[in-house]
This record gives structure tokens, C-alpha cells and sequence, in this order.
């Protein structure tokens, strides 16, 4: 098979895939998990072998092969390869096999698994396709089709919660979406060309830049809403906690990361050296980075505390692509900074979620009052755990060090002005809080006792709480996010140069050692920050002392709840005061228009009088009623005389007319009617269809 071929499997292979899994699975549940097991395995040995292809050739060099449908929507679906989305396949497709295997145990007491398997491999193919997309027309396509699939897997409980953030993570989207479409049409208009290749060449040449950055900023709403950029965020949270552990591990690290795809076309495609975009996007990050690290310090919620992370470490890699536009050609250390913090969180939350699913499996909660302790006496869950919370905090020789020690020093590269100073010191801060929460996290999962006696007794009898398949899937995804951060130079900065040219940086520039002293002071101040907060904050104000002597004092949530921002401004503005001004602006235009209509009449189209109207009948019906009583007065005055009739023929024809009427309209009411249910009964059935 060539490169062409298995690119193609890549995208389109897990689609079909799905199909299989879910004919199969109606007969066969079993045969159906092996199959979707062999589908992401399949996958992945493909993705190796396709890196094995590419990584003969030069590091950085650009798309070495490629494939087209045409003529589909007259632009055709059109993938390409470099470095970057193949390392960023790959880790799809590694991330998929994973927790596909974690699955079938996560699964086994769950309802509408056939759903549920079949829309995570559409998904997989969705999302393969935004990755190897050649233009925007094809990621827009498939970054639709990624958003509708993984819709279900937010909403696969069913129940009030989940059912609440699928619809406010669909809203998200679709708007979202919408806007992109808008931006994609802008830019098609002015530029000729949605070729990601080609951007850099035409947005240079564009004489309308106001234009341009309009473009730019619809396409940055759209890919900033499924990346989870503030203030589009509100859906991370709320999804998050309520979806299965194996799909919030893909939410978080490998759909986010299609959003900071498109914004680093726009970014780095439209706005390629712009100072201004990079101040935007800086901005945008910096309030992520710590609107999402606040959020999760104060949450008490393992997910949800997961996901909050998340929002916080996607502001850390916007602020990598901010920094990119502010340092122009000197601008190394931020794309690999970023690049390489996008794969590490990756490969963290797939650590951290899969770990979270165990603990959920077994104790069926998340709150860490209810789950505190459970990890005390199970070391292979307490080392996966920690792998992946010292990776993501930043401490030194983990992966999660070497990016952020790249992105500080990207910062402190371009100088010392009071804004940049400013935007370090959070930098740094938000580095802190994310020692923080994650210590929390592990100090009440790992080290405390349960409140409950029993509870912890229970807890610490727990010898099998994962099978063989689900304790490989964690296992292997801790020492792959090991090694990769045990050798930064030998595989970390390679990796990060085979991907670079992505974002249009030419060299790599000086290496840097990231084990000095000078770098490890930064990591020392966020640790020291960290090691304050938990101690002074989260121990002293977020756990609240139990009046009973002897007690344990429990963790609380004091984040106001009036700071909720879906509840404070999107649903109250897009379900209450969008509606009340849209129906006030028609009713406005509607008395105008009545106004108007009144003044043409009594002007220009003066009321001419009104036409002589019958009180019953129509004109045949009288002719005919006529015609009657004349025959009738005939009768009377010959051969009727003895018994005169005075009967209105006129009055009669126009009864038995209005009783045609009657019964035609009852005819045509009975066939709408039979239409109506035959409509409500093919929707129910298609329904069906759809929805199993």
C-alpha cells in the first residue's frame, strides 16, 4: 500500500468501522468489543508505520503525499501529510486504542454500548480527517461531522445532567460552526483560496486587511469553541464530569486540540508574524490559563477538577502561539514550547482520565469526600496517577517541565516591558495553582481516609478493581508519557522539529538546556506557589472543620455559583433577551408595516367601496334558487292552486351548498389528518432508526 493508500485508511477506515461495529454488535456484544478493539489497533499500526515513512525523510520538511475526492461541494475533500499532523494521528489513534481497551470494563454494566462504540470510532474518523485536512473546506467539513458524533458521547448517560451539557456542548458548536462557515466564506471572497498551504502567500498579498482580520476572527470563534478558549468554556466544564472517563479522555485531549489545530492555521497561516493577532491570542490564553487553574483549585468534583485543567492548559499553549506572532522570525522556543505542551497534555489527560474512570468504576462517584482514600493500599493506580500529575504540574524531568520551560523562556525572550512582566508573573502563578489542585487531588485519593470507617474498609478489600485489558491501557499510557519526558533532546526536541515547519519556522535555533539552574527556577517558583496555596488556601479555607471531635474535615466548593457564565450570561441572553428583542424588533416592523398599508390606502390607493356581498350562497346558488321560485309561483297559479308552496329556493340552494362545503372539508381535514399521522409515524420510525 502506498502513502496515498494508507492515508486514505487513516480517514476513512474507522468510518466503515463503525458501521461493521454496529451491525455486529446487535447480534454479538462480545464479537463487537473485539472488533472495535482490532479497528484502533489496525489504526494505529498504520499511523506506525506511515511515521516510519516520514521520519526517513529531512525533519521539517513539508507534505510528502496526499489525496483528493473532488467535486464534492465544488472543492472536494483534499488531505495532505507533514510532521505535524502525523505526529498529532498518531497520538489520536494511540489515545483511541487505549481507551478502547479501558472501555469494555468501563461498559460492562452500562446500557447502549452499540450507540456508544459506534459513534467513537466515527469520531475517530472525524477527527483524522480535521487532522489531515489540506484545506479549510475539508476541516470544516469533518470538524462538523466531529462535533455531531461526539455530541452523543456527552449525552450517552441520559440522564438530566449529562443531557443539560450535551446541549450546551451542541450549542457551542454549532454556533460556533456557523461562524466559521461565515469566516471560511470572507476569506474564500477575498483570498481565492481556502489551501492551507497556500494561506501565508495570499494573506500577504491582500490589499483589504480589515477584511481579513474579520475572516480571521470568525474562524478564531469557531476553533476557539471546541478548543475551550475563554470566554467560549462553558461547555468544558459541564461536559466533562458527566461523560464516560474513556470519551472525557478524548474531549480533553484530543478535541481540544482540533481547536488549537485551526487556530494555529489562522494564526500562524493569516497572521503569520503579526504582532497585533499575537497580542489577541496571548490575551485570550493568559485568561484561559487562569480562569481554568482558579476553577479547578476551588473545584471538589475528580472530573470536573480534570476539566477545569484542561481550559488552564489550553491558555498555556495559546499563550506559546501568541508568543509566536509577538517574536516574529525569533520565535523558536515558542513553537516548539507550544507544540510540544499540546502533546503533552495529550498524553497527560489520557493518563488522568482513564485513572479517573478506575476510581469511578469501583466507587461510582467523583466527589472527593466520597472517594477519598480509595487509592491508599493500590500502588499501580497511585504511580499512573502521580506519573501523570507530576507531568502536568511541571516538575522537573517530566515531559509536562519541558514545554513550559520553553514557553517561560519564550516569554522572557522578548523582553521585560510591564504587560510581558505581567503576563510571566501569571505564567508562573497559574503554574502554581496547577501544583495545587493536582495535590489536592492526589492527597485526598491517595493518602487521606475515608470519613467512613467501612467505606475505607471497603476500599483497601479492593484487589481486582481493574481487569488485565484496562490495567495495560493505563500502564502503557504512563510509560509512554514517561519516556517521552525522560529524554527531552532525543525525542521530545525531534519530535518538535518534524513538526515545526507546520507553523512555518524554517530552523530549530539553539538547543536548550533545560536542566540548569536557570530553568529550573522557574519551575521552583510555581512549585513554591503551589506548595502555598494547597497549604494556606485549599487545607485552611476549602475544607471546612466538622463539629464532631475526632471528624474529618471535608473539602468544599466556595466558587459562587452566580459566576457560573452559562447561567449568568449565555442562557439568559440567548434564551430570554435575544427572543424579547427579536420579538419586539418584529413587532415594531410589523406596525410599521400596518401603519404604511393604512397610509398607501388612504393616498395613493384610496378604499374603493366595497363590493355588494350576499348574505349566504354564491351567484349560482341564487340564479338557481330564482330560477325555483319562479317555477314554484308557475305551479301556484296552474296545477298547484289547491296546495300552494311557499318555500325560498334561493335560502335552500344556498343551505345545501354551504352542506357540500361542509363535507368536502371534512374529506380533506380526514386526509390531512391521515397525512399528519403518517408524517408523526415515519419521523417516530426513522427516530428509531437513528437512535436504536
Amino acid at each position: 500500500m502506498n502513502n496515498n493508500g494508507i492515508l486514505a485508511v487513516l480517514v476513512f477506515y474507522p468510518l466503515l468501522g463503525a458501521l461493521g461495529c454496529c451491525i455486529v454488535g446487535r447480534k454479538d456484544e462480545r464479537f463487537r468489543d473485539y472488533l472495535a478493539d482490532s479497528i484502533t489497533i489496525i489504526e494505529f499500526i498504520l499511523a506506525v508505520i506511515l511515521l516510519g515513512i516520514y521520519a526517513g525523510k529531512a525533519y521539517g520538511g513539508g507534505a510528502v503525499t496526499g489525496f483528493s475526492i473532488p467535486e464534492i461541494c465544488g472543492f472536494g475533500l483534499n488531505f495532505t501529510l507533514d510532521g505535524f499532523r502525523l505526529i498529532y494521528g498518531l497520538i489520536a489513534v494511540f489515545m483511541w486504542m487505549m481507551t478502547t481497551l479501558l472501555s469494555r470494563e468501563y461498559f460492562e454494566h452500562h446500557e447502549n454500548r452499540n450507540r456508544f462504540y459506534t459513534f467513537f470510532l466515527l469520531t475517530l474518523g472525524a477527527t483524522m480527517g480535521v487532522f489531515l485536512s489540506a484545506d479549510l473546506f475539508t476541516t470544516f467539513i469533518f470538524f462538523e461531522i466531529m462535533s455531531f458524533t461526539s455530541y452523543v458521547w456527552v449525552a450517552q448517560e441520559e440522564n438530566e445532567a449529562s443531557l443539560r451539557a450535551a446541549a450546551t456542548y451542541l450549542a457551542v458548536a454549532v454556533i460556533g460552526g456557523l461562524v466559521m462557515l461565515m469566516g471560511l466564506f470572507l476569506l474564500y471572497a477575498e483570498l481565492g483560496t481556502l489551501v492551507i498551504a497556500e494561506l501565508p502567500e495570499a494573506a500577504a498579498a491582500c490589499e483589504n486587511q480589515k477584511l481579513l482580520y474579520a475572516s480571521g476572527l470568525c474562524l478564531l470563534t469557531g476553533f476557539g469553541a471546541k478548543a475551550g478558549a475563554f470566554p467560549l468554556h462553558i461547555w468544558l466544564p459541564k461536559a466533562h464530569p458527566v461523560a464516560p472517563a474513556p470519551a472525557s479522555a478524548l474531549l480533553s485531549g484530543i478535541l481540544t486540540k482540533t481547536g488549537i489545530f485551526g487556530i494555529i492555521i489562522t494564526s500562524s497561516g493569516l497572521f503569520l508574524h503579526d504582532a497585533g493577532w499575537g497580542s489577541l491570542i496571548l490575551g485570550i490564553g493568559v485568561l484561559t490559563m487562569v480562569g481554568g487553574a482558579l476553577l479547578a483549585v476551588f473545584s471538589v468534583d475528580l472530573k470536573r477538577t480534570l476539566a477545569c485543567s484542561s481550559m488552564s492548559q489550553i491558555g498555556f499553549i495559546m499563550v506559546g502561539i501568541g508568543m509566536q506572532g509577538l517574536l516574529g522570525e525569533e520565535n523558536a522556543l515558542a513553537v516548539h514550547g507550544a507544540f510540544l505542551h499540546m502533546v503533552n497534555h495529550s498524553l497527560i489527560k489520557l493518563v488522568l482520565f482513564m485513572a479517573a474512570g478506575v476510581i469511578f468504576m469501583n466507587t461510582h462517584a467523583l466527589n472527593l469526600n466520597q472517594i477519598r482514600g480509595f487509592g491508599r493500599k493500590k500502588p499501580l493506580l497511585k504511580v499512573i496517577f502521580l506519573t501523570g500529575a507530576l507531568a502536568i504540574g511541571g516538575i522537573p524531568f517530566f515531559g509536562g517541565y519541558v514545554s513550559k520551560t520553553l514557553l517561560h523562556e519564550s516569554i522572557v525572550e522578548y523582553g521585560s516591558n510591564w504587560i510581558i512582566k505581567g503576563v510571566e508573573y501569571l505564567f508562573l502563578f497559574s503554574g502554581g495553582l496547577t501544583v495545587a489542585y493536582m495535590t489536592k487531588l492526589f492527597v485526598a485519593v491517595f493518602v487521606e481516609k475515608n470519613e467512613d470507617e467501612r467505606e475505607q474498609q471497603r476500599f483497601d478489600s479492593m484487589k481486582n478493581y481493574m481487569n488485565r485489558e484496562s490495567g495495560f491501557a493505563l500502564t502503557a499510557s504512563a510509560v509512554v508519557l514517561l519516556i517521552w519526558g525522560l529524554f527531552p533532546h532525543g525525542i521530545m526536541d525531534r519530535a518538535a522539529e518534524l513538526a515545526q515547519s507546520f507553523m512555518y519556522l524554517p530552523e530549530a535555533g539553539y538547543k536548550v538546556t533545560y536542566f540548569s539552574m536557570r530553568n529550573f527556577s522557574g519551575a521552583f517558583i510555581s512549585i513554591g506557589i503551589g506548595a502555598l496555596v494547597y497549604l494556606l488556601f485549599i487545607r485552611r479555607v476549602l475544607m471546612r472543620a466538622s463539629r464532631e471531635k475526632g471528624r474529618m474535615r471535608a473539602y468544599v466548593n466556595l466558587w459562587p455559583a452566580y459566576l457560573d457564565m452559562e447561567n449568568l450570561i449565555y442562557r439568559p441572553v440567548l434564551l430570554g433577551l435575544l427572543p424579547f428583542v427579536g420579538g419586539v424588533v418584529c413587532r415594531v416592523f410589523d406596525s410599521l408595516l400596518d401603519i404604511l398599508v393604512v397610509i398607501l390606502r388612504k393616498t395613493l390607493y384610496r378604499d374603493s367601496p366595497l363590493p355588494y356581498e350576499r348574505p349566504e350562497g354564491n351567484i349560482i346558488t341564487e340564479l338557481i334558487g330564482y330560477v325555483l321560485n319562479a317555477l314554484q309561483k308557475i305551479r301556484n297559479c296552474t296545477w298547484g292552486k289547491k296546495e300552494p308552496r311557499n318555500k325560498d329556493y334561493v335560502h335552500l340552494a344556498a343551505v345545501r351548498y354551504e352542506e357540500f362545503k361542509e363535507n368536502n372539508m371534512i374529506i380533506s381535514r380526514s386526509l390531512s389528518f391521515g397525512l399528519l399521522l403518517f408524517g408523526i409515524g415515519l419521523s417516530l420510525t426513522l427516530i428509531y432508526i437513528i437512535w436504536w
